[in-house]
């Protein structure tokens, strides 16, 4: 099926289709700070109106947006355990590996600026507990949730599935306190090098971590479910 062209795609379609159909939309609603991840239901008119944005300007950046070196992978028609090898090898381990780095670097910037009013204080607490809530969660679909998936039991997996979504949640609300602590993940202009390195990492994982929420939220839970419905 070829991608919708400017014309076919409207206000009235959902942040979660336009990002798991159109190449590059998840870019252009991650600069504008739409939650296309939990919030992914919401029309983009909705989404548009709650933050001052003009839907039709979106649609046109969308459309101008360059798709990358690599073609727009439409998980939603892939099997569901292909999809769940994609999110271990492209989220589950990226994670665990950028948060162990980026503890280190909060605790220091907290240390070495302490003395200063722009000094992110609490932002190396919060990091640690986002490493500790997203390493249970993780866990819990590498041993329970993913496993039943790629057995086939999607009848198991309906209470487990409703558990991630709402831990799902919980992470979008530490995104948005981590958003406020960092100043929009902006740094001061007194920032040293590892401070905004810390900040530019912290970004990173924000977009990898909303990739990540979106692909189970909206495509791979979807997918499992309705297979259980249609049995």
């Amino acid at each position: 099926m070829p991608q919708l062209s400017i014309e076919e795609i409207s206000t009235s379609q959902r942040l979660a289709q336009l990002a798991t159909t159109r190449a590059g939309a998840s870019r252009v609603f991650q600069r504008h700070r739409l939650d296309f991840c939990c919030g992914g239901q919401r029309d983009l008119a909705t989404a548009c109106a709650d933050r001052g944005l003009d839907p039709q300007a979106l649609l046109a950046e969308i459309e101008r947006e360059a798709p990358g070196p690599a073609p727009l992978a439409r998980w939603d028609r892939r099997a569901a355990g292909d999809l769940v090898e994609h999110i271990l090898a492209r989220f589950h381990r990226p994670h665990r590996q950028e948060l162990a780095r980026l503890l280190p670097m909060a605790r220091k910037v907290e240390q070495v600026h302490a003395g200063k009013a722009s000094c992110p204080r609490g932002l190396a607490d919060h990091v640690e507990r986002m490493r500790e809530e997203l390493e249970m969660h993780m866990q819990k679909e590498e041993q329970v949730l993913f496993p039943l998936i790629q057995s086939g039991a999607t009848r198991a997996a309906r209470m487990p599935v409703q558990v991630m979504e709402g831990e799902h949640r919980d992470h979008a609300r530490n995104l948005a306190k981590l958003d406020s602590l960092t100043c929009n993940y902006t740094a001061p202009p007194e920032a040293c090098a590892t401070w905004s390195a810390l900040y530019l990492g912290l970004l990173e994982l924000e977009q990898e971590l909303m990739l990540h929420i979106h692909l189970e939220n909206n495509v791979l839970f979807p997918k499992v479910l309705h297979e259980e419905d249609c049995k």
